[in-house]
Parts: structure tokens; C-alpha cells; sequence
């Protein structure tokens, strides 16, 4: 069927309005990634660069070579391995708990659950929370108040409950309990929506600093994140400042801070590609009943 004009005119609008926006939007992130490779000299002659003639890597060997960004990365990605495997682990075997009928007290478990998508403590019942389990100044600050989702676990419950029963009766039969059960059988099945709410989880750790800034009082101990706040906010702050590079030459504390950010940025953005196929499929895994 051929298109008519409108639908061609529709279909060409459309294109160029999304392009704009695509723009737009990758914008800020050439911009930051440009300048983070900008020679400094020509950065502070300029001010504003798009097109260098001249690329460096000095920003990048001087964060590299600070003892607190070097600390910062490690901290962060603790956070986004321990925090999220953590997660999943609290996940998986609470929603597959809720999914099996036959547990006492379902029902209240669920409206407790429920009750935590609706209802937040508040940063001060929280703050006081944290330091009586006496988690000031700990990573695991970062990790337990935070370590699940009710939301998650819901949608995992859904999941769960599609589930046939003849699989779990018919390993219960061979002599698989509850946990073999859930091991060999419910996990294997369920890597899709593992995947898709573990980069939900391990984005989260990876960007926090909003607790880390409540929590954290030890600069050694400050996630990626937080570190990078500092940096933004308060140009006096460690690694904020110029470096002297020799013959009077400074580096612009801008091209320091945009090598931070497409540090901190580029892992995440690395990893979802990897998991694109799981996550397309498990996102909604849980939220529908056929």
C-alpha cells in the first residue's frame, strides 16, 4: 500500500523532530566527553571547545593518580557488586516465599510489603535508624537500608506465581525441598527478570551518594558519586583544584571534573548492552498475567 502525503509529511516531521531531541540530548555528554580529552592549554585559551585541535590524557592520568578517586572506584564498585548480589539474594527468595500459597501469614507479609511502595520513614527516622544499628561511617551504611525493593519484590512474586506447580511438585516428588526447589528450578527460569532488576539495583548503588552524604563522614569511604558531588559543588575540594603540569602550564579544574564524570558514567553504560536481551525481556516479567 503505497503512503500517502500526509503519512510521508507525518513519518518526515516525526524523524526530524526525534533527531532534534537526540541531539539535544547527547549533547552534554559530547561536550563533557570532549573536554575531559581537551589538551589544557588550548581549553584555557578557549574557554568553550567542541572540536579540539589537540587531545590529552592528563585529566584522566591525574584523577587516576589521586589516592581518593582511586578509593572512590573501589568503593563504588563494592557497592555494585556485593549491594547488588545482596539484593537479588533478598529479592528472589522474599517474592518466591510470598508465591508459595501455602505459607502462613501470606497475606499480612504482602500488605507489609505493600505498605513500604506507599509509605517512606523519612530521612530522620531513618538517620536515627542507621547510626542506633551503629552504621555511620560504614559502607554497609549504604548497602542494608537500601538492600531491597517492595516494588521488585512484587513484580518477581507475579513472575513466580506463573510458574506451573507440576515443576516444583514434580522435584518435591524427586526430593528437592523448598531451597532445592528454589535453587534448581525457580532461578534458572527466572535470569531474565535476575538481570533486569539486578541493573536496576547495581545503577542504584553505583550512583548513590545522596546516603553516602548521610552516612559518610570519612572522606576514604565515599562512593564515586559523592566524591564527583564534592568535586562540582566545591571547587576546593580535593582534586578540584589545578594541577601544575610544569613551564607554568595548569590544569583546568573543568577538564578534571568531566574526566570524573565519563569515569563514573562509562561503566553502566558498558554493562547495558551485555544484558539488553535479558532486560528488554524481564523488565515486565511479573507486571502482566496472561
Amino acid at each position: 500500500m503505497k503512503p500517502s502525503w500526509g503519512d510521508r509529511a507525518f513519518t518526515t516531521a516525526n524523524v526530524g523532530v526525534l533527531s532534534v531531541i537526540g541531539l539535544i540530548t547527547l549533547f552534554p555528554l559530547y561536550y563533557v566527553f570532549v573536554v575531559s580529552f581537551t589538551e589544557p592549554q588550548e581549553y584555557i585559551d578557549k574557554g568553550f571547545v567542541l572540536f579540539p585541535t589537540a587531545w590529552s590524557l592528563l585529566a584522566y592520568k591525574y584523577i587516576f593518580s589521586t589516592s581518593a578517586f582511586v578509593d572512590a572506584i573501589g568503593v563504588s564498585a563494592f557497592l555494585a557488586i556485593v549491594g547488588t548480589m545482596l539484593s537479588l539474594l533478598i529479592t528472589s527468595s522474599f517474592a518466591y516465599t510470598l508465591s508459595r500459597k501455602r505459607l502462613k501469614g501470606r497475606r499480612v507479609l504482602l500488605l507489609l510489603v505493600l505498605l513500604t511502595t506507599l509509605f517512606q520513614a523519612g530521612i530522620i527516622p531513618d538517620y536515627l535508624l542507621v547510626k542506633e544499628l551503629g552504621l555511620i561511617d560504614s559502607i554497609w551504611a549504604l548497602i542494608i537500608p537500601v538492600m531491597s525493593s517492595g516494588w521488585f519484590i512484587l513484580l518477581m512474586k507475579g513472575f513466580y506465581d506463573g510458574i506451573p506447580n507440576a515443576l516444583q511438585e514434580a522435584a518435591t516428588i524427586d526430593g528437592a525441598n523448598e531451597i532445592g526447589v528454589w535453587v534448581r528450578i525457580i532461578l534458572p527460569l527466572s535470569i531474565p527478570s535476575m538481570v533486569a532488576f539486578g541493573l536496576f539495583y547495581a545503577v542504584g548503588y553505583w550512583n548513590t551518594f545522596f546516603n553516602a552524604m548521610l552516612y559518610i563522614n570519612d572522606y576514604h569511604k565515599w562512593p564515586l558519586q559523592m566524591l564527583l558531588r564534592n568535586m562540582i559543588v566545591d571547587s576546593s575540594t580535593s582534586m578540584g583544584g589545578s594541577m601544575a603540569l610544569g613551564n607554568d602550564l595548569q590544569l583546568p579544574s573543568e577538564t578534571i571534573k568531566m574526566a570524573a564524570v565519563v569515569v563514573a558514567t562509562v561503566p553502566i553504560l558498558m554493562v547495558y548492552p551485555f544484558l539488553q536481551k535479558h532486560f528488554a525481556k524481564g523488565a515486565m516479567m511479573g507486571s502482566i498475567k496472561e
